[in-house]
């Protein structure tokens, strides 16, 4: 924490994941993979991940084995059941040997389906199970994640490696891992019926089987890297159709249509040609070892018929020891088919587990230190220098120092890139400073767990998160135990409950992905009636009202003094009229704290500042009274492009 220059921690601890890069471009996902690349079958040791959470469930885990050996079993007995009816011909003296012989085989085929059926449905529902343990356990570990984790991996490309990879790992472990299985154990039962036929024909299988391992081995890495590369094209589709779909307004609005069009077209072109050398490389694989497996078959075959004819076997065993052969030689190539997709799950199962392995900078300490109860909302900065991972050569914050008391309003003012924002950051402790100390109550909250420290503060935005859901659980989101009456006391009281009242549901009105169905101010009267629902003892506002029109935001204004009452208040505000209700105004300026006091002591002693309010209050004189209902969320910009809080710093 106490790092005495930013080269000395320049990222701050934070992850970054293979296949991404901090400017938010792609990486070669089959460059990366190359870099790491394990040989052989020990590609598969990525798979060991999803085998830890199959064994979580070692019932339902052993049925699907059990009823895949019967269904094996019974599949060898078939062929091992025609043996005696070859040799022994179709005897007209003996009629009944023929019913019995097919009653035996018709019980077989009875139990062959039972176990079929038993098996599909125990694989696939462990399947299920397993991936959504995985889904479940990658969202928990990324939400705990700070948020200099998300400057260098994109959110789109974590929700693809949630769903698109978690995907192909459910269809592994549901079918291929079973055909997998099912197959082997027939290969194994095959080979074995075999040796007991005729040894001397296995011998000669036996020296082809290194023939047929060399070319899985070698190319199933290939196909490895090939299969991590095109999930990685996947994601790329993802984010962009994310990217332009979330800005479809700004896209229509600067009438971008085809080159969106465009940017998807390739990106898709380029997952397309990805996924071509891949399935290229997969159908060379099999075909390649069926070939192979084919060709030793039929020597086989040549062989077994000389046998026959030297009266070495006879016509039953070479008949059974022929279906062994062919029965081997179609698990062996299902075996190859699904030594591919294993292969890609295996890259998938990699992409998921660095998510799991991510580990946050900000983690709590192994004795954190418990804040006092009831907490009294004592702040302050003592030396505080601090430096964005991205941007490690650049001070976000130098040598801050300053308290807030108990039950104060503070306002902090600035031009943009002040570090504004920056101050309200280190306070919820989304980073910690790279030298100094942020004491809440006298206690230094990097000995806090964040959780705890976090459940003591409420926060307005300045761009305000509306979830898809109704408005009332986007309000109750401030406090999860709240009743209905809470939250509508909260939106009455950030003089929400009106326009609430006016939509189709009222309260139950669903707002749609990021509140598109309401104007700036409404989505940011929201976030003020969720901080009020908060009811915590410090209140942070990040330009509360920026989004609101002159009118609206007399009206919320006063519904803000009333929430900040008995509460240690920080306010960063571009309006003078917030300003000048604030106990104390402290003036930033390039990450450093220039000033502090009252309006009328900073205009009297800070020429920025003064310059500031000068600026603002020439605008505040010129704006219109009111600029309707559907507030646009602009901001008044002075001809230097500043105001007293303009945009976060």
């Amino acid at each position: 924490m106490n790092a005495a220059a930013p080269e000395q921690n320049e990222h701050n601890g934070q992850a970054e994941l293979p296949g991404s890069k901090s400017d938010g471009s792609k990486s070669d996902g089959s460059k990366s993979d190359a870099d790491g690349r394990l040989k052989g079958l020990a590609g598969l040791a990525r798979l060991k991940l999803v085998v830890s959470y199959v064994l979580r469930y070692k019932k339902l885990a052993a049925m699907a084995l059990l009823s895949l050996s019967i269904a094996a079993a019974a599949n060898l007995a078939v062929i091992g059941a025609l043996q005696p009816v070859i040799d022994k011909g179709f005897n007209a003296d003996d009629p009944a040997a023929i019913d019995r012989s097919f009653a035996i085989l018709f019980g077989i085929v009875v139990i062959l389906a039972l176990a079929a059926s038993a098996r599909a449905y125990f694989v696939t529902l462990l399947g299920e199970r397993v991936v959504a343990d995985l889904r479940r356990a990658a969202h928990a570990r990324v939400v705990s994640l700070h948020p200099s984790f998300f400057e260098d991996n994109r959110p789109s490309e974590i929700v693809s490696r949630l769903t698109a990879d978690a995907g192909v790992i459910q269809q592994v472990v549901s079918t291929s891992v079973s055909i997998a299985l099912r197959n082997s154990a027939l290969f194994i039962g095959g080979l074995s019926m075999m040796v007991i036929y005729n040894p001397g024909l296995m011998a000669i299988i036996t020296m082809a089987i290194p023939l047929i391992i060399a070319p899985i081995l070698y190319l199933g890495r290939k196909v490895r890297a090939l299969s991590r590369s095109s999930q990685d094209r996947i994601a790329d589709v993802a984010t962009m159709a994310t990217e332009s779909l979330g800005a479809i307004q700004v896209v229509q609005a600067f009438t971008r249509e085809g080159t969106e069009k465009t940017r998807f077209r390739d990106a898709v072109e380029r997952a397309y040609e990805t996924a071509q050398r891949r399935i290229m490389a997969r159908s060379v694989l099999a075909g390649v070892v069926i070939f192979l497996i084919s060709a030793a078959i039929t020597f086989i075959l040549w062989q077994g018929a000389h046998e026959v004819v030297a009266g070495h076997m006879t016509g039953g065993e070479m008949a059974a020891f022929v279906g062994y052969a062919i029965m081997a030689a179609a698990a062996a190539g299902a075996v190859v088919e699904v030594y591919s997709d294993l292969q890609r799950a295996a890259g998938a199962a990699g992409r998921l587990g660095e998510l799991l392995e991510a580990r946050s900078a900000i983690t709590v300490p192994d004795n954190p230190i418990a804040l006092p109860h009831p907490l009294k909302g004592r702040f302050a900065f003592e030396n505080v220098s601090f430096f964005y991972p991205s941007k490690p050569a650049i001070a976000a914050l130098q040598e801050i120092s300053f308290v807030v008391e108990p039950g104060q309003t503070v306002a902090l003012v600035g031009p943009s890139g002040a570090g504004k924002s920056t101050i309200l950051q280190l306070l919820m402790r989304f980073f910690d400073p790279q030298s100094g100390r942020v004491l809440l109550d006298d206690v230094d909250i990097s000995q806090t767990d964040p959780v705890e420290l976090r459940q003591h503060l409420a926060i307005v935005p300045q761009d305000t998160v509306i979830f898809a859901d109704t408005v009332r659980e986007n309000i109750r989101y401030g406090r999860i135990d709240a009743d209905d009456a809470a939250v509508e006391a909260a939106a009455m009281a950030a003089m929400a409950d009106g326009f609430i009242k006016d939509l189709p549901g009222g309260y139950e009105s669903w707002l749609g992905e990021r509140g598109v169905r309401l104007s700036g101010g409404q989505r940011q009267r929201l976030a003020i009636a969720r901080a009020i629902l908060r009811d915590a003892p410090i209140l942070l506002l990040d330009e509360a009202t920026s989004a609101l029109d002159a009118e609206a935001e007399r009206t919320v204004q006063g519904a803000l003094e009333h929430l900040m009452q008995g509460r240690t208040s920080l306010v960063i505000a571009h309006r003078l009229s917030t300003v000048l209700k604030a106990d104390r105004i402290l003036v930033m300026d390039e990450g450093r704290l220039i000033a502090s006091g009252t309006h009328a002591e900073l205009l009297a002693s800070n020429p920025l500042y003064a310059r500031l309010a000068k600026l603002q209050f020439d605008l505040e004189k010129t704006e219109p009274p009111e600029t309707g209902p559907e507030e646009t969320g602009a901001r008044p910009l002075s001809s230097e492009g500043q105001t007293l809080g303009l945009n976060a710093g």
